[in-house]
């Protein structure tokens, strides 16, 4: 396979709607298009949603990290880049992305780490036995670093309960990724995005969350580091934690 069918390109102009109160893209609005420029690369690979649903497997994220370097602005014309990159523990399909402005500008460069589930079972299937082999690119880099489980600790400030309903739930029936960073989000106050800039995040999936099932958001500021901050989200539906999340203010 050509270098040209590895790398993936994604051209889009930032919608108004997708961005908040400072005219910049929302990250949640970086996660879904991450993750929408994935699954068209992926059915162009011939392991799409459609491809996989045939199969009754489909993709999860189980983790995502991303290194903002500027936030692009309404109307800004910008173009993602992602290219599969390795196999981590056997286990993980380790995706890159770049995202570059108009100019060539890097403004955003993150890594994701995906699982194949069986729909019936919901169990992880080992890439091994699923024999999609899937070309892998590890020359080309756009985070050098592993993605690895997120130590957040227990206890903090609780911040939101929500209920799962229609909105946040998508095509395979669970909480949409990009949701869980809006839930990220929600859980500062709207100054802190006035007056901060947000350095990287990373979010870790640790369990679905289904329709109906009622989350408690907790945030807080480990080891005093005050621009660090890690949010969890407890499942109380099923006492399970559902997923843990690390950020970064840039002073």
């Amino acid at each position: 396979m050509t270098d040209t069918n590895l790398i993936f390109k994604n051209q889009l102009i930032v919608n108004s709607f997708e961005c908040d109160i400072n005219r910049q893209w929302k990250p949640a609005s970086f996660f879904q298009h991450l993750t929408e420029t994935a699954g068209r690369h992926a059915d162009q690979l011939g392991c799409g949603f459609e491809t996989m649903f045939a199969r009754n497997l489909f993709w999860v994220h189980s983790r995502m990290k991303i290194q903002f370097y500027r936030f692009p602005v309404d109307g800004e014309k910008i173009t993602i880049t992602t290219w599969p990159k390795t196999i981590q523990q056997k286990l993980f399909f380790i995706r890159d992305y770049q995202i570059h402005s108009e100019k060539d500008e890097l403004l955003a460069a993150a890594s994701s780490a995906w699982l194949i589930i069986d729909a019936s079972s919901r169990r992880m299937v080992p890439p091994a036995s699923t024999n999609l082999n899937l070309p892998t690119y590890t020359d080309r880099v756009a985070l050098d670093e592993p993605l690895e489980k997120l130590s957040v600790g227990d206890g903090g400030e609780p911040c939101l309960n929500i209920t799962a309903g229609y909105s946040a739930v998508d095509m395979q029936g669970h909480v949409n990724n990009s949701r869980y960073v809006e839930w990220v989000c929600d859980s500062f106050p709207m100054e802190e995005f006035q007056t901060h800039t947000l350095d990287w995040m990373q979010v870790n999936y640790d369990k679905e969350i289904r329709p109906g099932e009622m989350v408690t958001i907790t945030r807080h500021n480990p080891d005093g580091d005050t621009g660090i901050w890690a949010i969890s989200g407890h499942n109380e539906s099923n006492d399970t934690r559902a997923f843990e999340a690390l950020l970064r203010w840039k002073n």
